[in-house]
């Protein structure tokens, strides 16, 4: 009988021990994925920053070359 309940408490440990291993790992992968995720917002935002200035500079272009054609 205490061998069948020290077998059971011997699984039970390395069922706990993997989890605390596999909760360690995903631990980890969330905080790079995070990170991860944080590059790249602020590439998208520096992206958008460029995109609004080209735009911009291609509409002031539009308007003097409508100004010369017109002129």
């Amino acid at each position: 009988m205490t061998d069948s309940v020290s077998e059971q408490i011997a699984v039970l440990e390395k069922r706990v021990d993997d989890l605390v291993r596999l909760c360690d790992q995903l631990r980890e992968e969330n905080r790079i994925l995070r990170e991860s995720q944080e590059s790249l917002n602020a590439e998208r935002a520096a992206l958008l920053e460029k995109n609004e200035k080209a735009r911009s500079r291609i509409e002031a272009m539009i308007s003097r070359l409508k100004a010369m054609e017109q002129g």
